[in-house]
């Protein structure tokens, strides 16, 4: 299984990121995502699963959820926009998976055999960070994340 990970689009749908999440069996978003046509574009390629970041202030970021748990691929994954703001014990939850955004910087990393994904921005440009998306992969029930820079005009 694929998963898009993508998170802090502000609004902007880039042709890059369609591009880059094209194929993908389900596509997480991690919040800052700017209004409703941000997610009727991404769920144009696939069912969409996304929470509120602390931008998403209008009275259509509020019927947002704050978090998420999602089960994909026999893969449990905890999305908070925030991660400073994980309200959960992931490993005392069984979460596989934590899914963050709002940093713009896009990591990959692991503890306490917990993965964690910060896809970055696909949104507009902050500072000098890139602008990027992610791809979790799930075989044989172990998720592995894959960060991809886009090449913007």
């Amino acid at each position: 299984m694929r998963v898009g990970l993508i998170s802090d689009t502000h609004g902007l749908v880039r042709p890059e990121a369609l591009a880059a999440l094209r194929g993908v069996d389900h596509i997480l978003h991690a919040g800052d995502i700017g209004g409703a046509g941000v997610l009727e574009a991404l769920s144009s390629l696939a069912p969409v699963t996304a929470i509120r970041g602390n931008n998403d202030n209008d009275a259509w970021g509020r019927a947002v959820p704050d978090t998420e748990m999602v089960e994909l691929g026999g893969t449990w994954v905890y999305l908070v926009h925030d991660l400073g703001d994980l309200d959960i014990d992931p490993v005392a939850a069984g979460v596989d998976v934590v899914m963050s955004g709002h940093s713009h910087k896009p990591a990959v990393f692991e503890e306490d055999g917990v993965l964690y994904v910060n896809p970055g921005s696909a949104g507009p440009r902050r500072f000098s960070l890139p602008i990027s998306v992610g791809t979790l992969i799930i075989e044989g029930g172990r998720p592995r994340a894959e960060l991809t820079t886009l090449e913007t005009r």
